[in-house]
């Protein structure tokens, strides 16, 4: 980011250990809903160990770009807000969650899921990343798209997030959210 290259080095081997223990913490979870409070507090323990290892500017490592599965939240309505809430997933069944994060500044959130099983839908966000020091980002979306079947339509207004990278590597990326949601990341393929 910045015009620059930057490399990034994983600080241990230890760290690969750990964040193969998160997703074991996660997987299975339907990103966290399924989770004890126990659970999330594992969870936690662990992201905060991997925090340890972070490089020390992840905001720069091109790690971050890539197409990443939404694995976990510990407020399960963070990511999708009133499509996961208790309500929401009566009605609607999350297939998936992706985070698609482009050079130089690019940002897509899609939210896959069935609506009573019969129809497809997806909403999906897109949002310009601005780095705010060495490990914070904001990314300011447009609008968000609801698309049900054929039909399609923006609705709302725009929206903003603030995350802080934590932990990152070939595979996982953690971060925090402004008010607190811990987010893990898979890297897809």
């Amino acid at each position: 980011m910045h015009g620059r290259i930057y490399t990034c080095l994983i600080k241990s081997p230890d760290s690969s250990i750990r964040s193969k223990n998160i997703l074991i913490h996660v997987k299975g979870t339907d990103r966290g809903v399924l989770l004890s409070k126990d659970g999330h507090r594992e969870v936690s323990d662990v992201a905060q160990k991997l925090q340890k290892y972070c490089v020390s500017e992840p905001v720069k490592c091109p790690l971050i770009f890539g197409e990443w599965d939404v694995l976990y939240c510990s407020v399960p309505t963070s990511p999708g807000g009133g499509y996961r809430s208790s309500f929401g997933r009566l009605f609607l069944n999350a297939k998936e969650m992706v985070q698609v994060v482009e050079a130089p500044n690019v940002v897509l959130n899609k939210v896959s899921f069935s609506v009573l099983g019969i129809f497809d839908g997806a909403v999906s966000l897109k949002g310009k990343l601005k780095v705010l020091d060495e490990k914070w980002i904001q990314v300011i979306f447009e609008p968000p798209e609801l698309k049900i079947g054929s039909l399609g339509f923006q609705y709302g207004g725009e929206s903003e997030v603030k995350l802080e990278i934590t932990y990152i590597d070939e595979k996982i990326r953690l971060g925090m959210g402004s008010k607190g949601s811990l987010f893990v990341f898979l890297r897809r393929g």
